[in-house]
């Protein structure tokens, strides 16, 4: 459904509402913001409403309602959908449940929102099982419960959200931190529209600045994509919280990879390649879409503190530890600029204590906030928590406010108050706050995460559009095959990946000779076993044919056979390279620190194909293992260009056979000296078809 039909819902001029007591609560809101438009109530037997004449049926009301919240029971909802089709109405939002939620527990539910979404034909529906619209621009209200937003002023812009629960949404507009929010909508199952569609429409909004998603689920990977290229071309950021990850991450399958890359960690990655901005709590999800409704996307990743106490400012500097913002330390030039404003017993650094020398001393304050302003930072802070106005007074804190503000305007420099405690910003300073250009920030970790999440988008969007997702050849549904890793490896081998060569053997004397013809040292497997290490069914650096023989006398009987092949020597590092492949996005690859210990040291970075070798690269450097393949501590540096040629050939591999390939655990990736190479030690694949 195209996202510009939805204009009529977004900027009503007549509503019709339909049903008892959430539509009568539909009229209620809607009046108290102020709507100016006309509301049509439509019941079968009330004359009156909230002093508002009834009509009786959709064909009764005096035109065709640009938007109509339709709160009656699911059988009803068909009927009045097919009557406000029929009529020309604009948008109609369907409040009642028991559609396709209901599950296996109600057959009648997914016929029914099929039925609903054919009653609907080109007319857009929101829902069903949803609570619909509050906008805050125009004071139209398709909702049926109470909310703590307010209006917004003629010329004032504001956050637009979309959330999969009605009940979050209501917390969200309960928010006491400032934040301006323009619309606030709720997707329900999305039967018709989905939530890619509601977002374009309320990024065209000229009066929304930044959109909030809140996700259970991607119906629909395009147009996805086609929301971050909109909103990139529009140059308003999104921010999302994901749902879901703890139970989707631990859905594991066979191999090592299924364990790593579960739905949740191909969420994440589909989310950073569109650009989207991902926290994990509603109070950083509020605070980042407070940053970016104020300053946008920031263009680096540098920030400067101030505060006027050496225990803010440690509290600053250990809670940046692991982020992926910092505060650069101060060249010599501009500590002694700095320096020269406060005089010698203060010590100048990144994040500074400014003591309470200068404190209520307005044209000092501002020297020294405007000297160490002057750095350049992306995101410059002053940390700064009012006191409680009903037992202190705060005249003296506005002095320190006045000076901040002074040098963000002369540096032309992006500012925030942070709030060491949330609640220490009153929310009637807020908007004040905002109009000279500062961000109220509430909360020292959810100031981090709005930052980190700011400088995510100015990074992302300064680089090119990444490719689409590769489009599944198939559903990925049917039987499985899982060749043992003799065959696995032969089919890798054909494909020219980067393969031992190895044999099959029936018995230690097929394996002795193997050996004799491949060359010494050896590996010794036994086939058929997915996780050999946990069995004991590999051996090792197998030097000559006795140990040979002893080797394959102890394996034989454990698996479906022996596997010789060439021992690959002077590894310096071992990282696992998996496929697999997710319904929504296709072929998904993880890396990571590969090896027996692979789930417990959980070093690992997932990647959408098709991805660029830059893009792969960048994810293995962002490994904890890349030291080793660095040359850590004097040691012989990895073959790592050698390493990405496998890695790509893999990637190519899958992409060609996106659908075919269930699974595939390269684990581990067997990366040698520079020079030497990289070999595919151990394989595991899971297909659904013949490979191309």
């Amino acid at each position: 459904m195209a996202s510009h039909k939805l204009d009529r819902l977004l900027r009503p001029k007549t509503i019709a509402v339909f049903g008892g007591l959430q539509a009568a609560e539909v009229i209620k809101q809607s009046q108290k913001m102020g709507f100016a438009g006309e509301i049509w109530p439509v019941h079968p037997k009330h004359d009156e409403i909230c002093r508002l004449k009834v009509y009786r049926s959709v064909a009764d009301l005096p035109g065709s309602p640009d938007a109509a919240f339709v709160g009656v029971n699911r059988f009803l909802t068909l009927d009045i959908v097919r009557e406000l089709r029929e009529a020309g109405a604009g948008v109609a939002v369907c409040y009642a449940s028991g559609f396709l939620e209901a599950g296996d527990d109600d057959a009648d539910g997914a016929r029914l929102q099929q039925e609903l979404v054919e009653a609907a034909g080109d007319m857009p529906i929101i829902g069903p099982n949803c609570y619909g619209l509050i906008n805050y621009c125009d004071g139209a209200l398709l909702w049926p419960d109470q909310h703590g937003g307010r209006r917004l002023g003629a010329d004032e812009r504001g956050v637009a959200i979309i959330t999969q629960s009605s009940n979050i949404a209501i917390n969200m507009t309960m928010q006491t931190r400032g934040l301006p929010i323009a619309h606030v909508m709720t997707a329900g199952n999305q039967a018709q529209t989905g939530l890619p569609d509601m977002a374009i429409a309320l990024l065209e909004d000229e009066r929304v600045t930044a959109l909030g998603l809140h996700i259970e689920a991607f119906q629909s990977a395009p147009k996805f994509e086609l929301l971050a290229r909109r909103a990139r071309e529009l140059g308003k950021p999104i921010v999302a919280m994901k749902v879901g990850r703890s139970a989707q991450a631990r859905a594991a399958t066979v191999s090592h990879t299924a364990s790593l890359a579960g739905s949740d960690a191909a969420s994440d990655a589909f989310l950073k390649r569109l650009g989207i901005a991902r926290v994990n709590s509603i109070a950083s999800f509020l605070e980042t879409l407070k940053l970016l409704h104020v300053h946008g996307p920031l263009d680096g990743k540098t920030l400067c503190s101030m505060s006027c106490s050496g225990g803010e400012a440690s509290v600053m500097a250990d809670s940046a530890e692991g982020r992926a913002v910092e505060f650069p330390p101060l060249s010599a030039e501009h500590r002694a600029r700095v320096k020269s404003t406060l005089g010698t017993f203060v010590a100048v650094a990144n994040p500074l204590d400014y003591h309470t020398f200068i404190w209520n001393n307005e044209p000092a304050l501002t020297e020294t906030f405007t000297a160490m302003v002057s750095g350049g930072f992306s995101l410059s802070c002053l940390v700064l928590d009012f006191p409680r106005k009903d037992r202190c007074s705060d005249v003296d804190w506005w002095s320190t406010v006045r000076g901040f503000e002074n040098a963000l305007r002369t540096n032309k420099a992006k500012g925030a108050i942070v709030a060491s405690i949330p609640e220490n910003i009153p929310e009637e300073y807020m908007a004040g706050l905002m109009e000279k250009g500062i961000a109220p920030l509430c909360g020292i970790t959810e100031a981090f995460d709005a930052a980190e999440a700011a400088a995510f988008i100015g990074q992302a969007w300064k680089r090119s559009p990444a490719p689409s997702v590769a489009v599944p050849a198939g559903d990925g549904a049917g039987e499985t095959t899982a060749p043992d890793e003799a065959e696995a490896k032969a089919r890798l081998r054909s494909a020219g990946l980067p393969v031992p060569e190895g044999r099959r053997c029936a018995n230690s004397g097929e394996a002795v000779a193997t050996a004799n013809a491949i060359g010494y040292p050896v590996a010794l497997k036994a086939l058929g076993i997915a996780h050999k290490s946990e069995q004991n069914a590999v051996r090792l650096n197998l030097g000559d044919a006795d140990a040979v023989r002893s080797a394959a006398d102890d394996l034989a009987g454990l698996g479906s056979g022996l596997y010789v092949e060439r021992m690959v020597t002077g590894a310096v590092a071992e990282p696992i390279v998996g496929i697999v492949h997710d319904p929504q996005f296709g072929p998904v690859m993880t890396l990571g620190t590969g090896g027996v210990l692979v789930e417990l040291l959980q070093d690992s970075v997932t990647l959408l194909l098709p991805s660029s070798r830059d893009d792969i690269e960048t994810a293995l450097r962002s490994l904890r293992m890349f030291p080793l393949l660095d040359g850590y501590r004097g040691k012989p540096k990895a073959d790592l260009e050698a390493a990405l040629d496998a890695i790509m050939g893999i990637a190519a591999l899958a992409v060609e056979n996106a659908g075919r390939i269930a699974e595939l655990d390269i684990n581990p990736l067997l990366v040698c000296s520079k020079g030497q190479g990289a070999w595919i030690a151990d394989a595991l694949l899971v297909t659904k078809g013949e490979l191309r």
